[in-house]
């Protein structure tokens, strides 16, 4: 391990304990409340990207409520946009069993998803119907997986179909990295068959990057092919257009 990846581990390992002693600190006071849950993940958030150094900005406004719809590149994008504001995020199952990471998903409200069964997926679905009653966005990666960057993958519309179908907001969001002398973006990316802890250490190692986030405008949809297509033509469409910051 280099000593850039050595400096950024203890950084990450001090935030995290500092995060989890928030969290305590609060919920000393009584259970949390769903959207007291979503602003402690905003601030967990933040005071890591902060540890890490990771600079990141933010272009158009954070939708205040509805579905939100993002590409995926990394779990790095989970940080991203949940400092960005505060929400919900559906995940794949797998990650409510990482170290640290999977406790503090669950305890953020994260909706946790078994992509291989139907039930859940029904079971989600209904879930989210809930959340998207609160002042709270709920953020979903209808790719499904995370990829290099290099396209933006068809989105599934199933999960889409809570918000069409009551009339909530779904508003597109495009996430972007930029690494230092010009590595390419995927470098960054974690796709494929990398295990998380390898790929962990590598991003600990990069030299410098920055990422940008941009929100389009909510919109509502008459159905969730509607929503699914137009949303990724949009947030492919910011991908390309997005300025390097």
């Amino acid at each position: 391990m280099s000593f850039r990846a050595l400096r950024r581990a203890v950084a990450l390992a001090c935030s995290l304990a500092l995060v989890v002693l928030r969290f305590w600190l609060i919920r000393i006071r009584g259970p949390l409340s769903m959207e007291q849950k979503a602003q402690w993940s905003q601030m967990a958030s933040r005071t890591v990207l902060d540890a890490l150094g990771i600079h990141y900005r933010v272009d158009g406004q954070p939708p205040a409520e509805g579905l939100v719809v993002s590409n995926h590149l990394s779990y790095l994008d989970i940080l991203l946009l949940a400092a960005a504001m505060p929400c919900f995020f559906v995940a794949k199952m797998e990650i409510g069993g990482w170290p640290f990471f999977g406790k503090a998903a669950r305890s953020n409200g994260t909706i946790f998803l078994d992509r291989s069964s139907m039930a859940s997926a029904q079971s989600v679905a209904e879930q989210m119907a809930e959340r998207l009653k609160l002042p709270i966005p709920v953020l979903l990666f209808p790719e499904g997986t995370s990829t290099d960057g290099s396209s933006v993958l068809p989105f599934h519309p199933r999960l889409i179909d809570p918000a069409t179908s009551t009339g909530k907001p779904v508003t597109a969001a495009a996430v972007r990295y930029v690494i230092e002398g010009g590595v390419e973006e995927r470098e960054l990316c974690w796709y494929g068959d990398v295990s998380f802890l390898p790929h962990l250490l590598k991003a600990l190692d990069t030299p410098g990057f920055s990422a940008r986030v941009r929100f389009g405008k909510p919109r509502t949809y008459p159905d969730r092919r509607a929503a699914a297509n137009a949303t990724h033509a949009e947030v492919a469409s910011m991908r390309v257009q997005m300025p390097l910051p």
